[in-house]
């Protein structure tokens, strides 16, 4: 992935980008949610189960992870957020 520079962008190209940045958030809180469901209801399951096995935990750190990953925020959107605000193209 080549790294852009948004300073040297027009406001349309910027804008346009700031329409993919949007979309690129709503997947990202969407997915989170989606993986957070997903290891509350393991949990819980896990939880009211008779049996507690803790080799169960082992598929439950995979949504954890990808969570992690999805939390950690690249350097670029913060990049593209500066100079939205520097333009007021907010």
């Amino acid at each position: 992935m080549e790294k852009k520079n948004y300073n040297e962008m027009t406001d349309e190209e910027l804008l346009v980008e700031r329409k993919e940045l949007n979309k690129s958030k709503i997947f990202h809180a969407s997915a989170i949610g989606f993986l957070a469901g997903i290891l509350i209801f393991g949990l819980i399951g896990w939880g009211l189960s008779e049996e507690k096995r803790l080799g169960f935990f082992i598929p439950m750190l995979i949504p954890i992870v990808f969570i992690y990953k999805l939390v950690k925020n690249p350097k670029t959107n913060k990049d593209l957020e500066e100079v939205l605000k520097e333009r007021r193209l907010n």
